[in-house]
């Protein structure tokens, strides 16, 4: 797997005490362009810098291309596991994202409770998907 370059980007917001990181980047022997098919990956790093026990019970995704189709992805936690984070705890985790354009827009959200079952939801923080494919202009 190699990756793009100009991938070092970290994005990252903070919900609750729950900080969610998002590092993504190209994956340019996966991708081919004359098909057309751009691959990222990304890796996740979440941290429960809260006080609380809290486990991650789903995920929703909105996924946006440079068109501006849009796909919803949720389901039962990330990448088969649903992690319990104690306070000072975190979970990391690699997933990735098929497009038909070469850039895009990801963002999210993931739907905890905490050990005395109360619900909440944490933001993904939006996160762009750029390969060296996209022309880029600089204004």
């Amino acid at each position: 797997m190699r990756r793009s370059l100009m991938d070092n980007l970290t994005y990252e917001c903070i919900t609750r005490g729950i900080r969610v990181q998002v590092d993504p980047y190209y994956l340019e022997d996966e991708s081919d362009p004359e098909e057309p098919r751009y691959v990222w990956a990304y890796r996740v790093r979440i941290d429960n810098e809260s006080e609380d026990i809290v486990q991650l019970q789903t995920r929703h995704w909105r996924i946006t291309d440079a068109q501006g189709f849009t796909d919803e992805v949720s389901g039962d936690g990330v990448v088969g596991e649903q992690p319990v984070l104690r306070p000072g705890e975190g979970f990391e985790y690699t997933s990735g994202a098929p497009l038909a354009t070469p850039s895009g827009l990801m963002v999210g959200s993931y739907g905890m409770t905490t050990a005395r079952g109360e619900a909440f939801e944490v933001d993904i923080p939006a996160f762009s998907l750029d390969s060296p494919h996209e022309l880029r202009q600089i204004h």
